[in-house]
């Protein structure tokens, strides 16, 4: 097949991944093969692929495919995740749309709905992973709400019941009014808010005088319990005990000792509200206060509902909590107890789907016992059998781990696992998987099914060996549990990451992966987060119909360096399609002269020092390569073989041999060079495969035919035994030379047509040899012709290689005066302007004032001028 002449990404891409998976390559049977695993991150069934998919599953697909070809039965679990919130908020606005609502079915019939939907329209971001190339075990896609994934999640969900790890208890949550379902931190988006700081004083109920306190919510005072002070203040040290008696409602509250009380913050006393809100609720425990027992004054919607002690009057009930915010301070104030007001930035939590500002609320809901599941999750990272890279990132997760709270796993959702818990007319609770285990356990009583479902993350969190087949015994879950490598953005380290490390270790025995990869997030080219309102997003698809998804997927590995944000600029992805576009041309340039494809592993037998060379780089970047690999330094893997093939290969190898394939060449040296030529374009193909598949898979064809698809070909050997150093000597000489002489003839605006003789003063024995054995080359490469005797007296360039320097006559070539001239003036801006950004970076108003981005341009601009100084001082000089 003849390779044509314009490398299009879009008429190779489809063909391809369809050719794979039709074929069952992504999977290919290895049963007795070492086992190597990589479970996606699952997606939101929803959901649609964004740059931060496009990185997570780069990384991944260029793991597995390296796998494959070292010939593992590499398997990339894939699936979906039901998504209870987003997907049924999608299903709701379309009924909305057509003019009704959920609660205008049944639950079963709005289930009935969500899965039309999943059918018809949740498969958009698999058919988008297709497009970037990822290598995934589609033939065994799982999704949480299937049928056997299901099972697993009611089994855990009754276990940890039954080990009383899991439990029902009144605790304060994200409650979120517009979805009315308590949600995850996760889900929760803080925001800063222009809002006002209200200083209240609130009467001692002995009549002895009053205490101030400030709140950002003034409403609450309508559930506060207590004012807690801090037991080291000594203002309030003599109230500690007393009572105060509460504007609007007359409620009798005590007056607490507490830490949380800062002595330093406004009057240094706090109104405790613990039935709305995080700290006060710890608070309300130190201080003897049981959940059952602390008010709770708001209903679902955030309205005002009565306390169970009935002192809110009667004209503030039904308010939405922010009318009642006003109604209060005008009470407030009309008893002369507002003190002040004042404006302040406020950190307002809102719901990330609804918009809705979020409300700290008392409700009853299901938790797991996170503390104690944590300690084997903590100790199995301390002991090493989980890895976490970057390292960096273990203080976090201990952190985290250490402090855990209680996690809250129910949702108030119609879509989802439903809670396996039945409910008798005395409020018993009864768990089981099937409620005919329930009705087993409550004897006759008749049973309620608790209408809530489990929170997505509590599934999730089964991926590992969910997808494997558990509880079910099979050889796919003995082969692939535990997985080899997770991959995840390091803003999921606790949600999913931890939980997994959590339920894999305390359900399996084992943890569910050996090495957690975090990597961080993909910023705009400027380093600002990318955001919706800010217009940075980059859409990874519309980078793929522009530059291929093999640049795209490059980009990504080449800029993912440990524990670093990726900056991406779009002139990187275009930079990436032109390294795709030289290796094309490199291709066409051996299929047209006759290099085609090799016929083993093992590198050709070679006798010239220029093919020795190319092997022996050949075996040190397949080393340097697997090193990168094996230690998830995506940056020095991508780096290593993107320099070994456009500079080694490209730029010098296919240049050095092209006069030993030229006419007249001699047949043995051609036939040599071809051989060599082939195989080493095989190994790169194949050692750029996991990085760029589509073009590696096309090339490979095309230069041959084969017995494999490069897919599935063998990862080269890095055999130390191909390494020359006597070549390797040779050729590097060669390279630095012609290097050199290029660099001098640049910086002295030497004619590129123009031929020079070059003068050797001090060459050794050994350069001699080299110059002679080189000579053709030399002169096509660096238009140079290496002359005998001294060079005439006159103006001449001067380069100096090892111990030979080579002059390069220049009387009539260029006007030596006006090249002088030149060359000083631009020494003179280049340094002045080196010298302003100094002293300006040697400033510190400026380094501690300015913008990060603009100090970064100041540095890069005085890195630039010094070496333009230092380039056009070396050309000077080279003159004489």
């Amino acid at each position: 097949m003849t390779i044509d002449k314009t490398f299009d990404p879009a008429a190779i891409e489809a063909r391809w991944y369809a050719y794979w998976e039709e074929q069952g390559l992504f999977r290919p049977e290895r049963p007795d093969a070492e086992p190597y695993t990589i479970v996606i991150p699952p997606p939101n069934v929803t959901g649609s692929l964004h740059i931060g998919h496009a990185l997570d599953d780069t990384l991944q697909d260029v793991l597995i495919r390296h796998a494959r070809l070292k010939g593992k039965d590499a398997l990339w679990v894939v699936g979906t995740d039901h998504a209870g919130i987003a997907t049924q908020m999608v299903v709701e606005r379309q009924l909305n749309a057509a003019g009704s609502k959920r609660t205008d079915f049944t639950r079963d019939q709005f289930v009935e709905k969500v899965w039309a939907w999943k059918e018809e329209s949740g498969g958009t971001i698999t058919r988008q992973l297709r497009r970037l190339g990822a290598s995934c075990d589609w033939a065994n896609e799982r999704f949480t709400m299937d049928e056997g994934f299901s099972k697993a999640v009611l089994k855990v969900f009754v276990d940890l019941f039954n080990q009383k790890l899991l439990y029902r208890d009144k605790r304060l949550v994200n409650w979120d009014p517009g979805l009315k379902t308590a949600i995850s931190d996760l889900e929760v988006e803080t925001r800063e808010i222009q809002g006002k700081f209200w200083h209240f004083s609130y009467p001692l109920a002995d009549g002895s005088g009053a205490i101030s306190v400030a709140t950002t919510r003034p409403e609450t005072m309508l559930a506060d319990m207590a004012v807690a002070v801090n037991p080291e203040d000594d203002r309030y040290r003599a109230l500690i005990g007393k009572q105060v008696k509460l504007p609007i409602t007359g409620r009798l509250i005590p007056i607490v000792a507490d830490e949380h009380a800062d002595p330093e913050l406004g009057s240094g006393a706090v109104k405790i509200t613990p039935g709305h809100d995080f700290n006060d609720f710890e608070v309300g425990k130190r201080a003897g206060f049981k959940a059952g027992e602390m008010l709770n004054m708001l209903d679902a919607e955030a309205k005002l509902i009565q306390t169970s002690d009935g002192l809110i009057p009667a004209d503030y009930l039904g308010l939405d909590r922010f009318e009642a915010r006003k109604k209060v301070v005008e009470a407030i104030e009309a008893a002369g107890l507002l003190e002040k007001i004042e404006d302040r930035v406020i950190q307002t939590p809102y719901g990330d789907r609804s918009g809705v500002v979020i409300e700290p609320w008392l409700t009853d809901q299901w938790y797991v016992d996170a503390e104690t599941l944590a300690k084997p999750a903590i100790e199995a990272v301390r002991s090493g059998a989980i890895k976490v890279v970057p390292e960096s990132w273990t203080k976090t997760y201990y952190n985290w781990l250490e402090n855990i709270q209680p996690w809250c796993v129910s949702r108030q959702l119609w879509w989802g696992h439903q809670i396996p818990a039945w409910f008798d007319e005395d409020g018993e609770v009864y768990v089981a998987e099937d409620e005919a285990g329930a009705q087993a356990l409550a004897g006759n009583r008749k049973l309620t099914r608790d209408p809530d479902v489990l929170d997505t993350w509590f599934s999730s969190a089964l991926w590992p060996f969910g997808t494997l087949g558990w509880p079910e015994k099979n050889v796919t879950l003995d082969r692939h549990y535990p997985n080899d490598v997770l991959i995840s953005g390091f803003d999921i380290l606790f949600f999913w990451d931890a939980r997994m490390i959590m339920q894999g270790i305390h359900f399996m025995g084992e943890v569910p992966f050996k090495t957690l990869y975090l990597h961080g997030l993909v910023r705009a080219a400027d380093g600002s987060k990318m955001s919706k309102s800010k217009g940075n997003t980059v859409d990874p698809l519309g980078l793929i119909d522009k530059y291929g998804a093999d640049a795209l997927r490059f980009t990504l590995t080449a800029m993912e360096s440990q524990g670093r944000d990726i900056k991406l600029d779009e002139k990187r992805v275009e930079g990436y399609r032109n390294f795709a576009t030289k290796l094309w041309n490199a291709a066409r340039f051996a299929q047209g002269n006759g290099i085609g494809a090799s016929t083993s592993i093992e590198a050709p037998k070679a006798d010239l020092a220029v093919n020795r060379w190319i092997i022996a780089e050949t075996v040190k970047t397949v080393q340097a390569l697997d090193l990168a690999i094996a230690d998830l330094r995506y940056d020095e893997a991508a780096n290593t073989i993107y320099h070994f093939t456009w500079a080694s290969f490209c730029d010098w190898y296919i240049e050095l041999t092209k006069p030993l394939l030229g006419e007249g060449a001699d047949e043995a040296q051609a036939s040599e060079t071809r051989a060599v030529a082939g195989w080493v374009l095989d190994q790169i193909l194949v050692m750029l495969h996991p990085f760029m598949p589509f073009i590696t898979e096309e090339l490979w064809h095309a230069l041959g035919e084969r017995p494999y698809d490069i897919i599935v070909a063998r990862w080269p050997m890095a055999d130390a035994r191909a390494i020359d150093p006597a070549a390797q000597q040779e050729i590097d000489w060669l390279i630095r030379m012609i290097s050199e002489i290029r660099t001098a003839r640049t910086g002295l605006n030497i004619p590129p047509g123009a031929r020079l003789p070059a003068h050797v003063r001090g060459a050794s024995e050994l350069t001699h040899e080299r110059l002679a054995a080189n000579a053709v080359v030399i002169a096509r490469l660096a238009r140079v012709d290496l002359a005998e005797g001294e060079a005439p007296v006159g103006g001449a360039a001067q380069v100096v290689v090892d111990e030979a320097t080579y002059v390069l006559p220049l009387e009539g070539v260029i006007d030596l005066d006006a090249e002088r001239a030149r060359l000083a003036k631009g020494i003179a801006a280049a340094e002045k302007e080196r010298d302003s950004l100094a002293v300006r970076l040697g400033n510190p108003a400026f380094v501690e004032k300015a913008k990060p981005e603009a100090i970064a341009k100041a540095r890069a601009d005085h890195a630039e001028k010094s070496l333009e100084a230092e380039q056009l001082g070396a050309a000077l000089a080279r003159l004489g």
